[in-house]
This record gives structure tokens, sequence and C-alpha cells, in this order.
């Protein structure tokens, strides 16, 4: 049986009493003949004309090549997640090669450093996917950004390290300026020594905008974190480094006038045992601004990669923490000499760091070294 529209009428014969049979035209009655079966369209519609049916499968097929193109690029991206981290083991085993007088990575060590890094990437990439409806709905506003850093960042840092560094300990949290938006924001400056820095220094549950570079926007879920949570990037390719510094500078300004701290590492390279000297951008932002200065001192375990953790807290082994200690703020005015305020920041930042046996004499040796090669030449 089908139903059919009732301005559809389909001939059936009938009989009537005398014998004979007539033909009557009833409305939705049911089929006797495949060939009499009326159209599914109203007159009134036209049916369509086969080009425009071969457009359209055109227009289908060239969407639908569009959609498993995007997959795939989807995937690709989700895929950098887990190797990715091969190329942070590579730089975080050079920074503990470089030295004798710290432990290289050994298999544990490597195996650490890929969850560190793949646990931070991960949940930064769920983060992002779930900021998607509130950026949506708010637009790309500073809730949108707080909730970037205040909340995703920090639960990247806590992940990762609670995964495979360790307890972090905060020290000197009295010197810690309170938010309360004052103008201008302070400024964190800190040592840099490895990658669990950047992690660490979110125990101090202050809301800051990182300088970091742009290369950083191309990794999934960190890159996406950072630019909705407002850092500031700089190019570092020659040629653009000039307007990208510019740039830079602008930012920061806007960022310390609008009650947002920065946190920078001013001697921009990770090192385990080299005290690097400061360079400029954090303290040229100080001077213009006024903004105070907050020195904080990350000492990294020496042993905090080649060791069980988490594996030994099941047989009740202690470790080591990463110490974060916040000192004093230094008031900044436009008058200070800007090399006795980096000379006096590096010594406050390094005098509660321990000194490395053996490495003042490693230090020697290679200036030395350096003396004769240019002497030579």
């Amino acid at each position: 049986w089908i139903p059919l529209p009732s301005r559809c009428k389909v001939r059936r014969n009938i009989g009537d009493n005398d014998g004979t049979n007539k033909r009557e035209e009833r409305p939705n009655s049911r089929l006797d003949n495949h060939h009499e079966r009326c159209s599914p369209l109203p007159p009134h519609i036209p049916r369509p004309s086969p080009q425009s049916i071969v457009t359209m499968e055109a227009i289908l097929s060239i969407l639908w090549a569009v959609l498993t193109g995007l997959k795939y690029v989807f995937l690709f991206y989700t895929s950098i997640i887990f190797w990715a981290p091969l190329v942070a083991i590579y730089q975080e085993h050079k920074i503990w090669a470089r030295s004798p007088a710290v432990p290289s990575l050994n298999l544990l060590g490597i195996v650490k450093v890929y969850i560190f890094n793949l646990a931070f990437m991960g949940v930064s990439y769920i983060g992002s996917i779930l900021l998607i409806p509130k950026l949506i709905i708010r637009g790309w506003d500073d809730s949108v950004a707080r909730d970037a850093h205040c909340l995703v960042e920090r639960i990247d840092a806590f992940v990762g390290l609670s995964a495979a560094v360790g307890p972090v300990v905060v020290r000197g949290v009295e010197n810690l300026p309170p938010e309360n938006g004052d103008v201008p924001a302070p400024i964190y400056i800190a040592n840099h020594c490895s990658q669990i820095d950047t992690g660490a220094v979110y125990y101090l549950f202050r809301r800051f905008k990182w300088i970091a570079k742009k290369s950083l926007l191309f990794l999934p879920g960190v890159g996406a974190t950072m630019f909705l949570g407002k850092h500031i990037f700089i190019d570092r390719k020659t040629g653009k480094n000039k307007n990208s510094v510019s740039n830079l500078y602008t930012q920061a300004n806007a960022s310390v006038q609008s009650g947002i701290p920065l946190f920078i590492f001013p001697q921009g390279t990770r090192r385990m045992t080299e005290r690097l000297p400061f360079k400029d951008g954090a303290f040229k932002i100080a001077l213009e601004n006024g903004c105070p200065l907050v020195p904080v001192s990350v000492e990294i375990p020496l042993n905090v990669w080649n060791n069980w953790y988490p594996l030994n807290l099941l047989w009740g082994a202690k470790k080591d923490p990463v110490v974060l200690t916040v000192h004093k703020p230094i008031k900044v005015t436009p008058d200070m000499d800007k090399e006795e305020l980096k000379k006096t920041c590096s010594d406050i930042i390094y005098s509660v760091l321990p000194k490395i046996e053996g490495v003042e004499e490693e230090v020697t040796a290679k200036k030395d070294t350096i003396r004769e090669r240019y002497h030579s030449e």
C-alpha cells in the first residue's frame, strides 16, 4: 500500500449492480498500474535540468574533497603532540650534557622529558578546544585570556610537573605583589635552567604574560592557549627582528600599563651551570614604565630527571623539590642606571642558588680558551 497525495487520482474498474463494468476515478487509491503513477513534484515546481544536477554533484564532490583534506590536516596537526616532545628531548639533553658537573640524561630521564612535554601539550590541546564555545559567545575579550592563562596553562603545568618532575616549593610568598590591578604592573624576572622553569613558575599563582618565540604558535595546544592568553611573541628571523622587537616593546608597555605583569627570563638561554649575564629587555621596559622588578630564583635538583619519580612514591621515597624563591620587589625609577640594575638583580637571583662543584673551574677554562683563540687570530 502506497499513500498518495490528495491531488493524485488513480483509475480502477468497479462493478455496478447490473453486472456491467464502469471506470471511476477515485482519489488516494492503490496503484493498479505502475505506469500510471503521478509525479512527486507539484506542477508549479519545475523539474531540475540534467546540467544543474551535474553542477550540484560537482559542488558536493569538491566539498567532500575539502572536508577530507581538512580531516587529514587535523589528524597530522594532532599527531604533532606525540612527536614534538622528541625535539624537546634533544634540547633538554644538550642542556644537561653541556657540563660534566651535572649528570646527563639517562634512558629514564629521556622518558620523563617525553612524558612531561606530552602531558603539557595534551592538556593544552584539550583546554584550548574547551575554550572555543566561550570564545564564540564572548569574543576574544579579557575573560577568555584570563581563563586561558589562569585555568588551562596552570593545569598544564600542574599535570606535567606532577607526572614527571615532582613537587614545587615556593619560598618568600609574602614578597609577591598583590593582584589588585596596580599600574604599572610588576615584571617578574628569573634565571632559566630547564624546560621545568616554564611550568614551575605557575606555582606563584599570579597572572602574567610571557614573551615567547613566535614559532611556539605552531605547537598544538600550547600555541592556541598562548594565543588565546594574549601573550607577546617575537619573531627572531633575520630581517624581521627589528620590527618584531619594536612591536614587542609596544605590547609589553601596553600590558604593564593595563595592570597585567610580565614574566621574563633575562638571561635568554637555558643553562644549568653557567650564570649568563642578563640582557636588556626586561630592564628597559621597567625603566620606561617605572615597573617594580620581582626577582625569582629557580633551583632545579640535579637528579630531577634521572630518578624513579613518581613510582618511588610507592615505597615512600622522598623527592627533592623544585624550589622557587621570591625576593623583595625592587622599586625602579627612570633615572636608575640600567647596568647597575641588571647587576643588582643578577646578584640577588644567584645569591640563593647553590654553587655546583667544578663549574667555576670549567667556566674559567672556557674563558681562557676563548681568549687564546682570540689572541691567536
